[in-house]
């Protein structure tokens, strides 16, 4: 029995240390993200007669979004679908083929 609590509690390590691992990643390129960001837009701001314009932002959003996709992945927030949207279809295509059995009956 002792051998498989340490099983068990070694998978738990390992999925607990995977997980700090993608949220530190995470950290980093939220960091990195913001520096390069600054970076750019204050050059732009001390070079440009116009800073207001929207190609001066095209790095911040385009970056913006993958940042925003890698945070999803990592804090388990799936914005495209929902939080119970999996199960939804499961449930509805459960239905569907118990409804399709039924016409056989």
């Amino acid at each position: 029995m002792e051998v498989i609590m340490e099983h068990f509690d070694n998978g738990k390590y390992k999925r607990a240390k995977k997980q700090v691992e993608e949220i530190k990643g995470f950290y980093i390129h939220l960091t990195i993200y913001v520096a390069v960001n600054t970076f750019i837009l204050v050059n732009i701001y001390r070079h440009s007669d116009n800073f207001w314009e929207w190609p001066h932002f095209v790095t911040l959003g385009a970056w913006g979004i993958g940042l925003l996709f890698h945070a999803s992945k990592t804090f388990g927030v799936n914005l495209l679908f929902g939080k119970n949207w999996e199960e939804r279809q499961i449930q509805k295509y459960i239905e569907k083929d118990k409804e399709e059995m039924g016409k056989y009956k």
